[in-house]
Protein backbone atom coordinates (compact mmCIF):
# COMPACT_ATOMS: atom_id res chain seq x y z
CA UNK A 1 0.00 0.00 0.00
CA UNK A 2 1.44 3.37 -1.01
CA UNK A 3 1.45 6.25 1.47
CA UNK A 4 -1.39 7.97 -0.39
CA UNK A 5 -3.54 4.82 -0.20
CA UNK A 6 -3.38 4.58 3.58
CA UNK A 7 -6.57 5.70 5.37
CA UNK A 8 -6.39 9.29 6.60
CA UNK A 9 -7.31 10.06 10.22
CA UNK A 10 -7.90 13.64 11.36
CA UNK A 11 -7.05 14.27 15.01
CA UNK A 12 -8.60 17.13 16.93
CA UNK A 13 -6.46 18.51 19.75
CA UNK A 14 -3.50 16.67 18.28
CA UNK A 15 -0.99 18.19 20.72
CA UNK A 16 -3.05 17.37 23.82
CA UNK A 17 -2.18 14.33 25.94
CA UNK A 18 -4.81 12.15 24.28
CA UNK A 19 -4.35 13.62 20.81
CA UNK A 20 -0.60 13.20 20.68
CA UNK A 21 -0.95 9.61 21.93
CA UNK A 22 -3.35 8.86 19.09
CA UNK A 23 -1.21 10.63 16.49
CA UNK A 24 2.02 8.94 17.60
CA UNK A 25 0.47 5.48 17.69
CA UNK A 26 -1.21 5.78 14.30
CA UNK A 27 1.98 7.07 12.71
CA UNK A 28 4.08 4.36 14.34
CA UNK A 29 1.73 1.67 13.05
CA UNK A 30 2.48 2.83 9.47
CA UNK A 31 -1.10 1.86 8.60
CA UNK A 32 -2.61 5.35 8.63
CA UNK A 33 -1.90 8.88 7.52
CA UNK A 34 -2.46 11.55 10.16
CA UNK A 35 -3.85 15.06 9.80
CA UNK A 36 -3.18 16.89 13.06
CA UNK A 37 -5.52 19.75 13.94
CA UNK A 38 -3.93 22.28 16.29
CA UNK A 39 -4.02 25.98 17.12
CA UNK A 40 -0.26 26.58 16.67
CA UNK A 41 1.74 25.09 13.82
CA UNK A 42 5.07 26.01 15.40
CA UNK A 43 4.55 24.59 18.89
CA UNK A 44 7.15 21.99 19.94
CA UNK A 45 4.55 19.19 19.89
CA UNK A 46 3.21 20.19 16.46
CA UNK A 47 6.73 20.33 15.05
CA UNK A 48 7.45 16.87 16.47
CA UNK A 49 4.32 15.47 14.83
CA UNK A 50 5.24 17.08 11.53
CA UNK A 51 8.72 15.56 11.71
CA UNK A 52 7.10 12.15 12.17
CA UNK A 53 5.01 12.59 9.03
CA UNK A 54 1.76 14.23 10.19
CA UNK A 55 0.04 16.88 8.10
CA UNK A 56 -0.49 19.94 10.34
CA UNK A 57 -3.66 22.02 9.97
CA UNK A 58 -4.34 25.11 12.08
CA UNK A 59 -7.88 25.10 13.47
CA UNK A 60 -8.40 26.52 16.99
CA UNK A 61 -10.99 24.69 19.10
CA UNK A 62 -13.46 27.57 19.20
CA UNK A 63 -17.14 28.05 18.45
CA UNK A 64 -17.91 29.51 15.03
CA UNK A 65 -15.30 27.36 13.26
CA UNK A 66 -17.69 25.00 11.48
CA UNK A 67 -16.50 25.97 8.00
CA UNK A 68 -12.82 25.61 8.97
CA UNK A 69 -13.48 22.24 10.60
CA UNK A 70 -15.35 20.90 7.58
CA UNK A 71 -12.38 21.85 5.40
CA UNK A 72 -9.97 20.22 7.85
CA UNK A 73 -12.00 16.99 7.91
CA UNK A 74 -12.46 16.76 4.12
CA UNK A 75 -11.05 13.55 2.72
CA UNK A 76 -10.56 11.93 6.15
CA UNK A 77 -11.60 8.31 6.57
CA UNK A 78 -11.81 8.78 10.34
CA UNK A 79 -11.57 11.49 12.98
CA UNK A 80 -10.60 11.45 16.64
CA UNK A 81 -12.62 14.12 18.44
CA UNK A 82 -12.15 15.59 21.89
CA UNK A 83 -13.05 18.79 23.71
CA UNK A 84 -10.42 20.70 25.69
CA UNK A 85 -10.64 21.22 29.47
CA UNK A 86 -12.95 24.20 30.00
CA UNK A 87 -13.36 25.49 33.55
CA UNK A 88 -16.71 26.80 34.76
CA UNK A 89 -18.38 29.26 34.53
CA UNK A 90 -17.65 28.77 30.80
CA UNK A 91 -20.32 26.55 29.23
CA UNK A 92 -19.05 26.06 25.68
CA UNK A 93 -17.85 22.46 25.91
CA UNK A 94 -21.07 20.77 24.76
CA UNK A 95 -21.72 23.14 21.83
CA UNK A 96 -18.07 22.87 20.82
CA UNK A 97 -18.29 19.08 20.80
CA UNK A 98 -21.50 19.18 18.77
CA UNK A 99 -19.80 21.52 16.28
CA UNK A 100 -16.92 19.05 15.85
CA UNK A 101 -19.27 16.13 15.25
CA UNK A 102 -21.51 18.07 12.86
CA UNK A 103 -18.47 19.19 10.86
CA UNK A 104 -17.25 15.60 10.59
CA UNK A 105 -20.63 14.52 9.24
CA UNK A 106 -20.76 17.42 6.77
CA UNK A 107 -17.24 16.58 5.56
CA UNK A 108 -18.18 12.94 4.93
CA UNK A 109 -15.86 11.37 7.51
CA UNK A 110 -16.28 7.60 7.65
CA UNK A 111 -15.95 6.89 11.39
CA UNK A 112 -15.47 9.14 14.42
CA UNK A 113 -14.07 8.32 17.84
CA UNK A 114 -15.07 10.76 20.59
CA UNK A 115 -13.43 10.92 24.01
CA UNK A 116 -16.32 11.15 26.45
CA UNK A 117 -17.17 10.71 30.15
CA UNK A 118 -20.24 9.64 32.14
CA UNK A 119 -23.33 11.84 32.49
CA UNK A 120 -22.92 12.80 36.14
CA UNK A 121 -25.97 15.06 36.14
CA UNK A 122 -28.22 12.24 34.92
CA UNK A 123 -26.67 9.49 37.06
CA UNK A 124 -26.86 11.53 40.28
CA UNK A 125 -30.18 13.26 39.54
CA UNK A 126 -28.39 16.59 39.63
CA UNK A 127 -26.92 16.13 43.10
CA UNK A 128 -23.26 16.21 41.92
CA UNK A 129 -21.83 19.09 39.89
CA UNK A 130 -19.30 17.92 37.28
CA UNK A 131 -20.08 19.73 34.01
CA UNK A 132 -16.90 18.63 32.24
CA UNK A 133 -18.16 15.04 32.61
CA UNK A 134 -21.79 15.75 31.78
CA UNK A 135 -21.08 18.01 28.81
CA UNK A 136 -18.95 15.32 27.15
CA UNK A 137 -21.74 12.79 27.73
CA UNK A 138 -24.22 15.17 26.09
CA UNK A 139 -21.95 15.43 23.06
CA UNK A 140 -21.89 11.62 22.89
CA UNK A 141 -25.71 11.59 22.95
CA UNK A 142 -25.71 14.07 20.07
CA UNK A 143 -23.31 11.87 18.08
CA UNK A 144 -25.53 8.83 18.61
CA UNK A 145 -28.25 10.66 16.68
CA UNK A 146 -26.05 11.55 13.70
CA UNK A 147 -25.82 9.57 10.45
CA UNK A 148 -22.23 8.50 11.01
CA UNK A 149 -20.38 5.41 12.26
CA UNK A 150 -18.98 6.19 15.71
CA UNK A 151 -17.29 4.87 18.83
CA UNK A 152 -16.50 6.36 22.24
CA UNK A 153 -13.58 6.04 24.61
CA UNK A 154 -13.70 6.91 28.31
CA UNK A 155 -10.39 7.46 30.06
CA UNK A 156 -9.93 6.87 33.79
CA UNK A 157 -8.48 9.52 36.11
CA UNK A 158 -5.12 10.67 34.74
CA UNK A 159 -1.91 9.86 36.62
CA UNK A 160 -0.70 13.18 35.23
CA UNK A 161 -3.20 15.06 37.44
CA UNK A 162 -0.84 14.44 40.37
CA UNK A 163 2.14 15.77 38.43
CA UNK A 164 0.43 18.77 36.89
CA UNK A 165 -2.36 20.04 39.15
CA UNK A 166 -2.21 18.30 42.57
CA UNK A 167 1.53 18.68 42.94
CA UNK A 168 3.23 17.27 46.09
CA UNK A 169 5.30 19.42 48.43
CA UNK A 170 8.09 18.75 50.91
CA UNK A 171 7.50 19.12 54.65
CA UNK A 172 10.69 18.37 56.56
CA UNK A 173 12.00 15.09 55.18
CA UNK A 174 8.61 13.90 53.89
CA UNK A 175 7.00 14.47 50.51
CA UNK A 176 3.29 15.14 51.07
CA UNK A 177 0.99 13.93 48.28
CA UNK A 178 -2.41 15.67 48.42
CA UNK A 179 -4.74 13.34 46.54
CA UNK A 180 -8.32 14.15 45.54
CA UNK A 181 -9.72 10.81 46.76
CA UNK A 182 -10.17 9.18 50.19
CA UNK A 183 -7.06 7.32 51.28
CA UNK A 184 -8.46 3.79 50.94
CA UNK A 185 -10.79 4.33 47.98
CA UNK A 186 -9.66 2.32 44.94
CA UNK A 187 -10.24 4.21 41.70
CA UNK A 188 -9.28 3.69 38.04
CA UNK A 189 -6.26 5.62 36.76
CA UNK A 190 -4.44 5.76 33.42
CA UNK A 191 -1.64 7.47 31.55
CA UNK A 192 -3.35 9.31 28.67
CA UNK A 193 -0.03 9.84 26.88
CA UNK A 194 0.57 6.13 26.30
CA UNK A 195 -2.79 4.37 26.73
CA UNK A 196 -5.10 6.32 24.42
CA UNK A 197 -3.36 5.61 21.13
CA UNK A 198 -3.41 1.79 21.15
CA UNK A 199 -7.15 1.71 21.82
CA UNK A 200 -7.95 4.24 19.09
CA UNK A 201 -5.67 2.36 16.67
CA UNK A 202 -7.68 -0.80 17.37
CA UNK A 203 -10.96 1.04 16.76
CA UNK A 204 -9.89 2.63 13.47
CA UNK A 205 -8.47 -0.73 12.34
CA UNK A 206 -11.87 -2.39 12.98
CA UNK A 207 -14.55 0.34 12.84
CA UNK A 208 -17.41 -2.05 12.09
CA UNK A 209 -16.58 -4.12 15.17
CA UNK A 210 -16.67 -1.09 17.46
CA UNK A 211 -19.48 0.92 15.89
CA UNK A 212 -21.70 2.23 18.69
CA UNK A 213 -19.41 0.89 21.44
CA UNK A 214 -18.17 2.81 24.49
CA UNK A 215 -14.75 1.57 25.56
CA UNK A 216 -13.04 2.36 28.90
CA UNK A 217 -9.28 2.93 29.05
CA UNK A 218 -7.74 1.89 32.37
CA UNK A 219 -4.15 1.45 33.51
CA UNK A 220 -4.61 0.58 37.18
CA UNK A 221 -7.28 0.40 39.87
CA UNK A 222 -5.57 1.65 42.98
CA UNK A 223 -6.12 3.61 46.20
CA UNK A 224 -4.18 6.72 47.25
CA UNK A 225 -2.69 4.67 50.11
CA UNK A 226 -1.39 2.11 47.60
CA UNK A 227 -0.15 4.90 45.33
CA UNK A 228 1.88 6.46 48.13
CA UNK A 229 3.27 3.09 49.26
CA UNK A 230 4.27 2.27 45.68
CA UNK A 231 5.82 5.71 45.25
CA UNK A 232 7.96 5.20 48.36
CA UNK A 233 9.05 1.75 47.22
CA UNK A 234 9.95 2.85 43.69
CA UNK A 235 11.64 6.16 44.51
CA UNK A 236 13.09 5.44 47.95
CA UNK A 237 11.64 8.75 49.14
CA UNK A 238 9.66 9.19 52.35
CA UNK A 239 6.12 10.18 51.40
CA UNK A 240 2.69 10.55 53.01
CA UNK A 241 -0.92 10.89 51.85
CA UNK A 242 -2.79 14.11 52.51
CA UNK A 243 -6.49 14.71 51.99
CA UNK A 244 -7.46 16.91 49.04
CA UNK A 245 -10.85 15.20 48.80
CA UNK A 246 -12.84 17.50 51.12
CA UNK A 247 -13.26 21.23 50.58
CA UNK A 248 -11.05 22.03 53.57
CA UNK A 249 -8.35 19.63 52.44
CA UNK A 250 -8.42 20.81 48.84
CA UNK A 251 -8.18 24.51 49.71
CA UNK A 252 -5.57 23.94 52.41
CA UNK A 253 -3.14 22.49 49.89
CA UNK A 254 -4.34 24.39 46.82
CA UNK A 255 -5.65 27.77 48.03
CA UNK A 256 -5.37 29.18 44.49
CA UNK A 257 -8.48 27.19 43.51
CA UNK A 258 -10.58 29.37 45.86
CA UNK A 259 -10.56 32.18 43.30
CA UNK A 260 -13.09 30.17 41.23
CA UNK A 261 -15.89 28.82 43.42
CA UNK A 262 -17.53 26.96 40.53
CA UNK A 263 -14.24 25.20 39.81
CA UNK A 264 -14.03 24.14 43.47
CA UNK A 265 -17.59 22.81 43.24
CA UNK A 266 -16.71 20.90 40.09
CA UNK A 267 -13.53 19.35 41.52
CA UNK A 268 -15.40 18.24 44.62
CA UNK A 269 -18.45 17.08 42.64
CA UNK A 270 -16.31 14.99 40.29
CA UNK A 271 -14.62 13.02 43.05
CA UNK A 272 -17.74 12.73 45.21
CA UNK A 273 -19.46 11.24 42.17
CA UNK A 274 -16.64 8.73 41.67
CA UNK A 275 -16.75 7.69 45.33
CA UNK A 276 -20.53 7.52 45.67
CA UNK A 277 -21.46 6.07 42.26
CA UNK A 278 -18.27 4.67 40.73
CA UNK A 279 -16.20 6.42 38.09
CA UNK A 280 -17.40 4.09 35.31
CA UNK A 281 -20.87 2.74 34.75
CA UNK A 282 -21.28 -0.89 35.80
CA UNK A 283 -21.82 -2.01 32.20
CA UNK A 284 -18.18 -1.40 31.25
CA UNK A 285 -15.52 -4.09 31.10
CA UNK A 286 -12.63 -2.38 32.92
CA UNK A 287 -10.14 -5.05 31.88
CA UNK A 288 -10.76 -4.66 28.14
CA UNK A 289 -8.07 -2.09 27.34
CA UNK A 290 -5.44 -3.96 29.37
CA UNK A 291 -6.23 -7.20 27.52
CA UNK A 292 -5.90 -5.33 24.24
CA UNK A 293 -2.62 -3.70 25.28
CA UNK A 294 -0.83 -5.67 28.02
CA UNK A 295 1.83 -2.95 28.01
CA UNK A 296 -0.59 -0.41 29.47
CA UNK A 297 1.21 1.27 32.37
CA UNK A 298 0.03 0.55 35.89
CA UNK A 299 1.08 3.05 38.58
CA UNK A 300 4.35 1.30 39.40
CA UNK A 301 5.36 1.03 35.76
CA UNK A 302 4.34 4.64 35.21
CA UNK A 303 6.67 5.79 38.01
CA UNK A 304 9.53 3.66 36.71
CA UNK A 305 8.99 4.76 33.10
CA UNK A 306 8.70 8.49 33.79
CA UNK A 307 11.17 8.72 36.69
CA UNK A 308 8.73 10.99 38.54
CA UNK A 309 9.87 11.85 42.05
CA UNK A 310 7.25 14.42 43.07
CA UNK A 311 8.29 17.33 40.83
CA UNK A 312 5.77 19.51 39.03
CA UNK A 313 5.54 18.70 35.33
CA UNK A 314 3.81 20.41 32.45
CA UNK A 315 2.45 18.61 29.43
CA UNK A 316 1.85 21.76 27.32
CA UNK A 317 -0.28 21.75 24.21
Amino acid sequence: MSADEKPLIAIVGATSKQGRSVAATLLQSQRFRVRALTRKKDSPEALRLEERGAEIVIVPLELGRQKDLVAAFKGADGAFLMTPPIAPPETIEAPLGRQLADAAVEAGVGHIVFSTLENVDKITNGTKYAPHFTDKARVADHIRGLPISHSFVILAFFYTNLLEYYVPRMEGDTLLLPVYLPEDFRAPFVDPLTATGPVVLEIFSNPERYNGKTLPIVGDIISPREMVETFQRVTGLKAAYRNAFTRDGLLHYFPEFAANELLVRELLGMVEYAVDYGYFGKEHDLEWSRRLNPGTLNWEHYLRTTGWRGDKRSFGL
